[in-house]
């Protein structure tokens, strides 16, 4: 495949990298994540405003990248296809963050008869934390370096990203504070960028 022949120094060297990483070198995945990686977490906190929101959207990001890292063409830089899915990926994550305020909106006045609000359930195919994180051949190596992890960190990023439990429902079935939950899965989080960084790392 021809490479785009005005490639800085830099982008020469991400292309270096995701040629490691197409033939499974994860140390090269975890050199690309280190780089950037506070580059898409402050774009995604600049367009959602939210620090838990951007720290979530950074990991799927991520995620994504290395599932479609074939998908990469040298025609741009690399830096260039990693923001355009970042950015296409948080419009449709607050698409998706609106459209359900919509929906909770035009129910809010379904109430049961003790003036409590009634829960309703609203269809997301797309949400669907298999399909949106993990495709099937990626799978098995994601959820290996999860469990690199030390059980309860391990536990917490399978709750919060394969299984998309909300804060809530971690809490109850953690039996911890909505707190300790966000502070513990972002130390989890931090862990997990470890690993990637080097494989052999004790944790």
């Amino acid at each position: 495949m021809e490479i785009n022949p005005n490639f800085s120094k830099r982008a020469l060297e991400d292309y270096e990298l995701v040629l490691r990483v197409q033939e499974g070198d994860e140390k090269a995945f975890a050199a690309l994540l280190r780089h950037y990686r506070d580059s898409v977490y402050f774009m995604l906190y600049k367009m959602v405003n939210n620090q838990a929101d951007a720290e979530d959207l950074t990991i799927e990001i991520f995620v994504k990248v290395y599932q479609n890292i074939d998908k990469y063409s040298p025609c741009h830089a690399f830096s260039t296809w990693l923001f355009k899915i970042t950015s296409n990926h948080c419009i449709d994550f607050i698409r998706r963050k609106k459209e359900h305020a919509r929906i909770v909106e035009a129910n809010q006045d379904d109430r049961w008869e003790d003036g409590n609000y009634r829960y309703i359930q609203v269809e997301t195919p797309d949400l669907n934390p298999e399909g949106l994180l993990i495709n099937k051949q990626k799978a098995n190596t994601i959820r290996a370096i999860v469990k690199e992890l030390k059980p309860k960190y391990s536990r917490l990023i399978e709750l919060r990203f394969f299984e998309e439990r909300s804060y809530e429902e971690i809490a109850k079935i953690m039996d911890m504070p909505i707190g300790t939950v966000k502070a513990q899965l972002f130390r989890a989080k931090e862990l997990l960028h470890d690993i990637l960084r080097d494989k052999k790392q004790s944790i």
